[in-house]
């Protein structure tokens, strides 16, 4: 089977999020179970810098607008681990100084953009290879289904792809103007409540719903969870109507970088069988942030997030006060929202060897506070997937979470008479339940050791692989191209 995945972002290409990670490492697994697989990407000055001086394998595209068109090349990426990249090259919309916008709004002219980008992919595809099924993700891709299903509906070459959309996160659902159907040379009767209109805006998100074979979310609880008023973000009433054609796949993890036995970037290596190294780990995290004088026995509880009101930031302010009156030492690292970075260095002014902060974005810390914390915090208020709640049950960093999409997926709540469990979970959105939730693993942390090193071990031994979703997906690429056949 042949499959083409059309996104946005790509690792080690360019990243913003999750998206990227996941458009990494899918396409490699499905590469690696026997199916062709081809990956189209914009040209940015991301990748450019990335991989400069490709050669194009289609010299000239024309991709036609209302009154002018555009010429695109599309460039050879050259086959990586099994799978086969091009990038969609336009200079003038792409060769800019961020994937998206600047730092105070994104660019106006991104209904141009991706509507060009969706529109080569499918034009590139006619000549290098129609696929089975297009699997596109999010709002920058989403026109790749409206288009097949209209502009080139008869489309011989193309008339029987089937498509998925995978919804990464569904708050950005890239809104334009009403004008954005004609200067797409769509027809206006798909500018309806039933078709691309969201509030007298063009929604390339709900066109991208409308239009798909199938649906996809990135954790099983976040599948169910966007089809409420409260998680939907305006699409719930569509999407429950698409929901027999919803499916919550979770996402993986990519062990080549995230493994506790091989990463080189922690103190030292240790597995679920021998924890020693982890203990080494947790005495260089303490060093790297200044707080070497922290006992053995009081518990370390590490935080890498975006600092916004989404990841729970608003409940972690209203009990830092509690929380830093009790024997723990917290090490946060992130950045994000003014209000929540003052916040933070508010907190290490005034509770001196209570917390140490690092404001900023380091990949080599974040493998440190995964290895070296006890404890890992993630109160957010949604979360489709997440990443962090995995990488810290790898490392046997027992996980707090707010039992929302991806981390009540991938977390279970410890049950002291079963021995099972994973971590601890809170349910309501309030400081008290995370409070309360923050309470009871440190009563397990000081009080029951044996039963700690359980969690840890029952947390290791997970499987966040890429195979199981992996085989999830190529049955629904199976069952999409067959309806479509």
């Amino acid at each position: 089977m042949h499959v083409v995945f059309a996104a946005s972002e790509c690792v080690p290409y360019v990243k913003t999020g999750g998206l990227a990670d996941v458009v990494g490492a899918l396409p490699r697994e499905m590469a690696h179970l026997g199916h062709r697989v081809t990956v189209y990407l914009p040209y940015y000055k991301q990748v450019r810098e990335h991989v400069p001086e490709k050669k194009p394998v289609i010299r000239s595209l024309t991709i036609p607008f209302e009154y002018y068109n555009r010429f695109v090349a599309i460039l050879d990426g050259g086959i990586h681990d099994g799978v086969q990249f091009y990038f969609v090259d336009c200079p003038e919309l792409f060769d800019r100084e961020a994937p998206y916008g600047t730092e105070t709004s994104e660019y106006a002219d991104n209904w141009e953009r991706f509507g060009l980008y969706c529109r080569a992919t499918l034009e590139a595809a006619k000549q290098l290879g129609v696929p089975d099924v297009f699997h596109v993700h999010d709002w920058q891709a989403s026109m790749v289904p409206v288009y097949l299903r209209t502009v080139y509906y008869y489309d011989s070459a193309l008339r029987n792809a089937g498509t998925i959309l995978t919804i990464h996160n569904a708050s950005y659902q890239g809104w334009f103007p009403p004008e954005t159907t004609q200067h797409l040379l769509l027809p206006w009767d798909l500018f309806t409540v039933d078709g691309l209109e969201f509030y007298d805006r063009f929604d390339f998100l709900k066109g991208g719903v409308v239009y798909a074979d199938a649906i996809t979310t990135v954790s099983r609880k976040y599948a169910e969870e966007i089809q409420t008023p409260a998680f939907g973000s305006g699409l719930d009433a569509i999407l429950r109507k698409r929901a027999s054609d919803m499916h919550g796949i979770p996402n993986g993890l990519d062990y080549t970088l995230w493994n506790p036995a091989t990463d080189h970037k922690i103190a030292a290596h240790y597995t679920s069988d021998n924890l020693a190294g982890k203990v080494e780990c947790r005495r260089d995290l303490l060093h790297a942030f200044g707080a070497a004088h922290i006992s053995e026995t009081t518990p370390v509880l590490g935080i890498v997030s975006r600092f916004a009101t989404l990841k729970g930031f608003d409940l972690i302010a209203q009990i830092a006060d509690r929380l830093l009156d009790r024997d723990l030492f917290l090490i946060v690292l992130g950045t994000g929202e003014p209000y929540y970075e003052g916040l933070i260095r508010t907190l290490q002014e005034r509770f001196p060897g209570k917390i140490s902060v690092h404001i900023g974005f380091d990949e080599i810390l974040g493998h440190k506070i995964n290895a070296g914390s006890d404890i890992f915090l993630m109160p957010s208020h949604f979360e489709p997937s997440g990443l962090n709640q995995m990488y810290s049950l790898k490392y046997g960093t027992v996980p707090v979470v707010r039992a929302t999409g991806g981390l009540d997926d991938a977390v279970e709540e410890w049950n002291p008479e079963t021995r099972t469990g994973t971590g601890f979970k809170f349910y309501g959105y309030n400081p008290d339940d995370f409070l309360a939730a923050i309470d009871r693993a440190l009563d397990i942390f000081r009080n029951d050791k044996a039963a700690w090193t359980t969690i840890i071990r029952n947390g290791m031994a997970k499987d966040f692989s890429w195979k199981k979703p992996a085989a999830e997906y190529a049955a629904l690429y199976e069952e999409v191209a067959r309806r479509r056949s």
